[in-house]
């Protein structure tokens, strides 16, 4: 007998229907090979009657269901199929013929078990509930990850699951709605160069530094809007916590870059700003070639506030947690809606980080970066914070489109964007 906690069941495999077909082949009974394999005689009996397929006949190669009128007896009975006859000096001048074969059997019990599987394991009332708040998440740009992290109390599915259901077209739901499934490009490769700045300064120079330093790291860069916008936004990623930076620019040129980070390292003070944002990996683009200017502290008798590295040309990818960044930045600010950057204002901005820094990330087990900020760098982080005007927002409070910052322009009495 089984002992307690032992499963009293388990599936055939390919070993056990391998064997079968060895015994029908050499003519033998259900009750011998039953003993063999350990099993019941009704087992391997089922299991032959339910797995054969047509060898001779209409639908070749498809399982029998039944044996049709005016086929052989054998096929009423045991071994219900017509192994071992070609073993042996038999011609059956039959029209109809079906046989036992382990592969194809292990395939159609397969795609039985995986048939049984397919559908929702909820009460269609119950369904209806959680895929009306999936629709609602993905509205406001939610991912699956985040929704199965965000609504685990109120259900349990995986972001594989939710995949699934929206693939599927359950509830209505489409791929559609997953803005990043159906928005990739193919992305065109170029030669590496090295940056212009120097080897000290190159990708290669930060690739050597101590891995603590690297993950510390700041990732910086800029995100433009209309061509005729003389505003932009300086981005600054910060590695260890995710989170993201977002300061207007009155323009986009190394001055305002710079004074830009002297505001920084005013508001949080030196120390905190060597902490935070002490290592910078950019991109050679115009705004950033002063890298005196970056490095060069604002505060009276201190040295550099920083160490600026450079990307390869046309190598974005070597700061890449920026760049993912900013595809959650474009979620607020879309391209190709009419938005003028010139009409935007920092507590646009402040609205925008508030939103982007309290999205759970799959990738630090749904955490917030507000929140690993403020446990990455304790009081600093918290400053930062308080002076950029950006607070954590609660998930049924988030908003990841346009409308979040349009909202708070409402808010305040201003215009929306668009």
């Amino acid at each position: 007998m089984p002992g307690r906690g032992q499963r009293r069941y388990r599936r055939l495999d390919r070993a056990e229907r391998a064997a079968i077909e060895r015994g029908l082949d050499k003519n033998r009974s259900a009750r011998e090979m039953a003993r063999d394999l350990g099993r019941s005689q009704s087992s391997v009996a089922d299991e032959v009657r339910r797995n054969r397929t047509v060898s001779r006949g209409p639908a070749k190669g498809e399982r029998v269901e039944s044996a049709p009128e005016g086929a052989c007896a054998r096929l009423q009975r045991w071994p219900h199929v017509c192994n071992g006859r070609n073993k042996r000096r038999y011609h059956c001048g039959r029209p109809f013929r079906c046989e036992y074969s382990a592969a194809r059997a292990q395939g159609l019990a397969d795609g039985t078990l995986s048939d049984s599987r397919r559908g929702v394991d909820r009460s269609e009332g119950e369904f209806e509930r959680i895929a009306a708040a999936i629709r609602a998440d993905l509205a406001r740009g939610l991912s699956p990850a985040q929704i199965s992290a965000g609504r685990s109390r109120e259900f349990r599915a995986a972001p594989s699951t939710i995949y699934r259901w929206i693939e599927r077209g359950y509830a209505g739901m489409s791929n559609m709605e997953l803005r990043r499934k159906v928005g990739y490009k193919e992305r065109r490769r170029a030669a590496a160069r090295p940056t212009a700045h120097g080897p000290e300064r190159s990708f290669a120079a930060f690739s050597a530094v101590q891995e603590a330093v690297r993950e510390a790291a700041c990732e910086m860069d800029t995100v433009i809007g209309r061509s005729s916008d003389r505003q932009c936004v300086l981005t600054l990623y910060l590695r260890c916590c995710r989170a993201q930076v977002a300061l207007l620019l009155p323009e986009r040129s190394s001055s305002a870059v710079a004074a830009a980070l002297d505001m920084l390292e005013a508001a949080v003070g030196g120390a905190a700003s060597q902490r935070m944002f002490g290592a910078i990996l950019t991109d050679n683009g115009p705004e950033f070639s002063d890298w005196r200017s970056i490095e060069r502290s604002c505060l009276p008798g201190a040295g550099a506030r920083c160490r600026v590295y450079y990307c390869d040309v046309r190598q974005s990818q070597q700061k890449g947690g920026c760049e993912r960044n900013h595809v959650e930045l474009r979620k607020l600010l879309p391209k190709g809606r009419g938005i003028s950057f010139d009409g935007l204002v920092p507590a646009d901005m402040a609205a925008a980080m508030s939103q982007l820094n309290s999205e759970p990330r799959p990738s630090m087990a749904f955490m917030a970066p507000a929140r690993a900020l403020v446990a990455a760098y304790g009081e600093d982080g918290r400053a930062l914070m308080d002076a950029l005007g950006m607070e954590e927002v609660p998930y049924d409070d988030l908003l990841l489109d346009m409308e979040a910052i349009n909202r708070a322009r409402r808010e305040r009495g201003d215009k929306p964007l668009v």
